[in-house]
């Protein structure tokens, strides 16, 4: 247990060996799940709990502290942060769950929690720990319905679970502001906030207006200097075009890998922020920050059978979920005999209003004429970047 203030103290574990987030998402340097203890003059309070595999380091690290816990608020309901709400409810048996509506549902659906044992509160509601004033801000889809924000009155605190939250472990316990830490935030929000972009500027605002001395979330550091994170989600939010051009590619024989290091040449030269990754070296979570600021996408694809290399409509797939604000997508590719490489990425990628450009397909190894026919293509992407930057 660390202390934040003479009322305030984080219960953070650092998970360092995990490697997957969800399953899915590879994990630089493990992470944390951090839970918050507020002391009032009467009541104390519990802000977000731990995950289950560190159960015994947690509750002893609870029962340290040597009070009675009357409120355990659940900002959010997955099981990373409320799993051990079952087993604090059999430690402090008068102990509410403050939660949302939605947060009510899921954690009796998910945890069995024990509907007597449930208080929903409503947005702007506060709840009096004595001296200390818990203050509720219903936040859905930051990154689940149940979301709200709890704020600290009297101190000025923010905590906002897994909103302005980083796989990151490389600290004490407040935020460096590091390009470490600004890469793993940005990682964190790729992969779990962007798909509710909108939300989060509405939240991002309601961050500000608030305009806490700290934000407090649920996974990394905590923020002395939350203008940090604001900037950052300020940028990664904007519905403004960046122009870039991503051009994923998977190359069997060399020859789709030749295109793409062509075409990534020849924008270049006309002006265009444009960058390849091969699809068989680049994770999901490196996909999903590069994605970020793509404008464009280019896939690019070898053939396997008579359709693409999976790798590629795993990638339009995985554009669907996580939403970026691409406008426009192509592909180019070398086949043998015969085949459809874009038929199976159109029918993945699942974006609405995004624009599809011609593909640019070569029989076998590109030719003089190939490349000469790409510089035309490498203008037509060129000219479309131009044309969405000036709407």
């Amino acid at each position: 247990m660390k202390k934040i203030n003479d009322s305030v103290f984080f219960l953070g574990i650092a998970d360092r060996e995990r490697k997957l987030f969800d399953q899915l998402v590879p994990l630089r340097e493990g992470t944390t799940y951090n839970s918050y203890l507020v002391k009032g003059g009467e009541k104390n309070a519990l802000i977000d709990t731990m995950y289950a595999p560190f159960a015994k380091e947690y509750l002893d690290d609870v029962k340290s502290a040597g009070v009675k816990i009357d409120y355990i608020v659940s900002n959010h309901a997955e099981q990373d942060h409320s799993s051990l709400i079952p087993a604090l409810l059999e430690i402090y048996h008068d102990a509410v769950v403050l939660c949302s509506l939605k947060g009510a549902e899921n954690l009796k659906n998910m945890l069995n929690v024990d509907s007597s044992k449930i208080r929903v509160v409503s947005d702007n509601e506060e709840v009096s720990l004595g001296g200390k004033t818990l203050r509720f801000y219903m936040t859905a889809f930051v990154h689940w319905p149940d979301t709200m924000f709890t704020y600290l009155v009297e101190d000025n605190l923010l905590f906002t679970c897994d909103f302005f939250g980083a796989h990151y472990t490389s600290f004490d316990l407040y935020a460096d502001n590091s390009p470490a830490l600004e890469l793993a935030a940005k990682s964190y929000y790729a992969e779990i906030m962007m798909p509710f972009a909108s939300f989060c500027r509405k939240h991002l605002a309601l961050a500000r207006k608030i305009n806490p001395a700290m934000v407090l979330p649920s996974h990394g550091a905590v923020y002395k200097d939350p203008k940090f994170i604001f900037e950052l989600y300020e940028k990664w939010t904007s519905t403004e075009v960046s122009g870039k051009v991503l051009i994923c590619y998977v190359s069997m024989y060399g020859n789709t890998k030749i295109l793409a290091e062509r075409l990534l040449n020849s924008l270049s030269k006309l002006g265009i922020s444009a960058k390849a990754v091969d699809l068989m070296e680049t994770d999901e979570g490196e996909l999903a920050e590069e994605l970020i600021d793509a404008t464009g996408v280019v896939f690019g694809s070898s053939c396997i059978l008579s359709g693409p290399h999976p790798r590629l409509v795993y990638c339009a797939y995985l554009m669907s979920i996580l939403k970026p604000k691409t406008k426009f997508y192509t592909l180019i590719g070398s086949i043998g005999w015969g085949g459809n490489l874009i038929a199976p990425i159109e029918a993945n990628l699942k974006l609405p209003s995004i624009e599809k450009l011609d593909p640019f397909v070569i029989k076998g190894c590109p030719k003089p004429q190939d490349f000469e026919a790409l510089e035309a293509f490498a203008r037509a992407i060129a000219d479309k970047v131009a044309e969405l930057k000036s709407a």
